[in-house]
């Protein structure tokens, strides 16, 4: 195990690896859940597969082991709001107390975001204080828009020309 000054030199320096920001939601018995990630990525285009990690006690986690299923929502550069609610310890029907969502192929998708996608969740495979989860895309969308990125502790806004 790493000691406390290792562990903050750690997250100092991946924190200078610029991320997108993303709600991760699911149903649980008791409605929807989810939490806020940026340890997400895409693993294969055949087959569709992303990598969603989660943290070992995180609710969200519990409840797309439980059901098979999972959403991703990539918040866009307004949702700064919604990543802090779904990165707190709140109730999930606190967290989701006024947030518009639908449900798509059996999980919530949260109304706005950039783009969003759904599956299964195929695997779940220990990765330290996380389970690293491999997600089979079965639905996704995207509209324009400009994402919200969170890079060395805060959130930012992409600069430069777009292709």
């Amino acid at each position: 195990m790493s000691d406390q000054a290792e562990t903050r030199r750690f997250r100092d320096a991946i924190g200078h690896f610029a991320t997108g920001v993303c709600v991760v939601t699911a149903f649980s018995e008791n409605g929807p859940t989810g939490m806020t990630a940026n340890a997400i990525t895409s693993l294969s285009l055949d087959p569709l597969l992303m990598i969603v990690c989660f943290d070992r006690n995180a609710r969200t986690r519990v409840a797309a082991e439980a059901t098979g299923r999972v959403a991703v929502n990539v918040l866009a550069a307004d949702q700064k709001a919604l990543s802090h609610v779904f990165a707190s310890k709140a109730s999930e029907e606190e967290k989701f107390a006024g947030v518009d969502w639908s449900e798509r192929a059996g999980v919530p998708v949260l109304e706005g975001s950039l783009a969003w996608f759904t599956g299964s969740l195929e695997d779940l495979r220990p990765g330290g204080d996380h389970e690293i989860g491999i997600v089979a895309v079965e639905e996704f969308g995207a509209s324009g828009g400009e994402p919200l990125i969170y890079h060395r502790g805060a959130y930012s806004r992409l600069l430069g020309e777009r292709p």
